[in-house]
């Protein structure tokens, strides 16, 4: 939906969220006051592609309060712009509007490069990628990359090619845990009721996926009531499935058992012509994962016959043999991309920003010369820092 607050009123709306956020994120209050003592940003620029949100805005403040000067642009479809008005005026350099098409997005991904940044904070690989592609990779000290599909990228289509370390933030264990299973769980089950207003209990789920975020989606679905069933190809993963109690198979098998069919994969293409084909008139498709690649949707119009806009996060598609199916957000992340996004939980994202803000310090600093090229996992002991604060701020003595 449009926009039609002001500049002002979007800074104050903006600021008022930014500010509920920071005074619940204790674990990056305690890294802000550290970074202005020490400042291991001065003199350097970090460059940004990251969901626009004000969990990120607190993040970002933390670089800026370190000494970083800060290039950025959101990700497809997630930017929240009363978050950026807010974060410009804090002076910082930032690019796209939540209604930027993917081409806009593309050009501000290739702003970002163009300036230049010593630093990366990438989600998806996308400033790597461009970078390498540009050719301006000898000014960049090395990064930090969010999640899941971004290593995938680095470790696949782009390894070989990155002379700079990164840290793939999504290899920490507490990452895994706590964001990837805990809160997208719980963001992506919260947002399928917000949007839907449909209820969990004895409805049927197909998972496609059973990594950190599947494992988390299939086991909120679960406590409340839905009847899950997992798609996975790793047969460790799918005998994990198997034994936590959900129904595993494939795809094709298990197309017209479902009602609902939530991605998390990082994969292109999970759900595509074959399955969509097999699926009961009704059927919601749904995507969790960082790219809007997982549910072909390209394929999916090829066969609609109309289309008509429930509301900006919802969109039932007749199809040519008189049944419908319902896209969510366009196939995007829904619980960011969807209507009224909240993402993934406060504390959670306290530890994974505090896992970003002391791996870019580490990129930033002499101990670099630990880190080698290419993409790698958080260093244990940043990992164990971490881990030992949150337990604190939890009342666990150790």
């Amino acid at each position: 939906m449009a926009d039609t607050l002001t500049e002002s009123e979007r800074i104050e709306r903006g600021g008022k969220r930014i500010n509920w956020i920071r005074s619940r994120m204790r674990l990056l209050a305690g890294v802000r006051a550290d970074f202005e003592r020490d400042r291991p940003f001065a003199g350097l620029s970090i460059g940004v592609s990251l969901h626009l949100e004000p969990k990120t805005a607190v993040l970002l403040e933390v670089l800026q309060a370190g000494g970083a000067a800060i290039v950025g642009t959101g990700n497809h479809g997630s930017t929240q712009d009363d978050i950026v008005a807010v974060l410009k005026a804090k002076g910082m350099q930032l690019y796209g509007k939540r209604d930027d098409d993917l081409d806009q997005h593309l050009k501000n991904v290739a702003q970002v490069v163009a300036a230049r940044p010593d630093i990366l904070l990438d989600n998806g690989a996308d400033l790597v990628a461009l970078a390498i592609k540009a050719g301006t990779v000898g000014s960049i000290r090395g990064g930090t990359e969010e999640t899941t599909s971004g290593g995938d990228r680095l470790r696949d289509e782009l390894a070989g090619k990155v002379p700079f370390p990164i840290i793939v933030i999504n290899d920490s264990p507490l990452k895994q845990i706590a964001e990837n299973r805990h809160a997208v769980g719980q963001s992506i089950v919260e947002s399928f009721m917000r949007i839907t207003n449909l209820m969990i209990p004895g409805r049927r789920f197909v998972v496609v996926g059973y990594g950190w975020c599947g494992r988390g989606i299939a086991q909120y679905l679960d406590a409340l009531g839905g009847r899950v069933a997992v798609v996975e190809t790793d047969a460790i993963k799918a005998l994990e499935a198997a034994l936590d109690g959900y129904r595993v198979g494939k795809i094709e098998d298990l197309a017209g058992w479902g009602e609902v069919f939530i991605t998390a994969t990082g994969r292109p293409g999970v759900i595509g012509e074959a399955a969509i084909a097999r699926m009961r008139s009704g059927a919601i498709l749904a995507n969790s994962g960082h790219f809007p690649w997982e549910i072909d949707v390209a394929a999916l119009r090829t066969q609609a016959t109309g289309s008509e806009l429930v509301d900006d996060s919802l969109e039932r598609i007749e199809l040519a043999d008189g049944r419908h199916v319902v896209l969510v957000a366009d196939g995007r992340m829904f619980n960011l991309a969807g209507r009224e996004p909240k993402g993934n939980s406060i504390e959670s994202m306290d530890i994974g920003f505090m896992l970003q803000a002391l791996s870019l310090a580490r990129v930033a600093g002499d101990s670099r010369a630990a880190l080698v090229e290419g993409a790698q996992p958080v260093p244990a002991d940043i990992n164990q820092t971490i881990a030992r604060r949150m337990v604190a701020e939890m009342g666990v003595d150790l």
